[in-house]
């Protein structure tokens, strides 16, 4: 797809009014293969708890639609692939697949919390569709309010994460472009490990569109809990 214009979810616009977001179909994502490390609980650490009242890091990308996008199969195609190359990403980055997980001791003061990969169904993925165009986002001086739908887990904080995905992908359709809105939990990586999940699930993408397959990434995550 063509050069990609990136969004943050802030807003500073008054309401105005802006045709509703259709939510499509949502589906959840496991990782391809299950790794041995995958099976075990993923303790948060101390600085990882902190998070919990924090909200979730909600960024996005917006494309043009390419001269192909008039295809019939265009969008399915691209959701199919985007889908597989998510589940390959999910591979190396595993603990985005689980949910939270509060365990209390007998001792009354002591709790632990940590992320269970293998009772969850997995990262969130939505497919849906707006009624409006690119400029209809980047042409007010403010980002308007309306960016929020484009988003999943709005106001979410990220104790929600027991009970909701940790990360999900959300494909939204415009008339002339295509959003992807990747909201992630907070507790499970900062701004530069967002984007390295953005880049790497982007990487694999790339490499499908080329017909190769990445089995193995340049820059894998640190998940050794000992090595922090």
């Amino acid at each position: 797809m063509p050069a990609a214009r990136y969004i943050n979810q802030q807003y500073t616009a008054k309401s105005m009014a802006f045709p509703n977001i259709k939510h499509i179909s949502e589906c959840f994502i496991q990782p391809h293969t299950v790794s041995q490390e995958s099976k075990q609980l993923f303790y948060l650490t101390p600085y990882e708890l902190v998070m919990l009242s924090a909200h979730y890091i909600q960024k996005g990308l917006l494309f043009t639609k390419p001269p192909e996008a008039n295809s019939p199969n265009f969008l399915g195609t691209l959701l199919a692939k985007l889908k597989y190359s998510l589940s390959l990403a999910l591979v190396h980055f595993y603990p985005l697949a689980g949910r939270l997980v509060t365990k209390k001791e007998q001792d009354l003061h002591l709790y632990f919390v940590y992320v269970d990969c293998s009772n969850s169904p997995g990262a969130k993925f939505i497919h849906a569709s707006l009624d409006m165009s690119i400029s209809d986002i980047l042409s007010p001086i403010d980002v308007p309010l309306l960016v929020r739908s484009l988003f999943d887990h709005d106001r979410a904080v990220n104790h929600d994460g027991h009970t909701t995905s940790l990360l999900t992908a959300q494909v939204t359709e415009l008339v002339d472009g295509v959003f992807i809105g990747l909201s992630m939990n907070h507790c499970l990586g900062d701004g530069t490990s967002y984007w390295h999940f953005f880049n790497t699930w982007s990487a694999i993408f790339q490499a499908q569109e080329n017909n190769v397959t990445l089995s193995k990434i340049s820059n894998p995550p640190v998940l050794d809990r000992s090595e922090l």
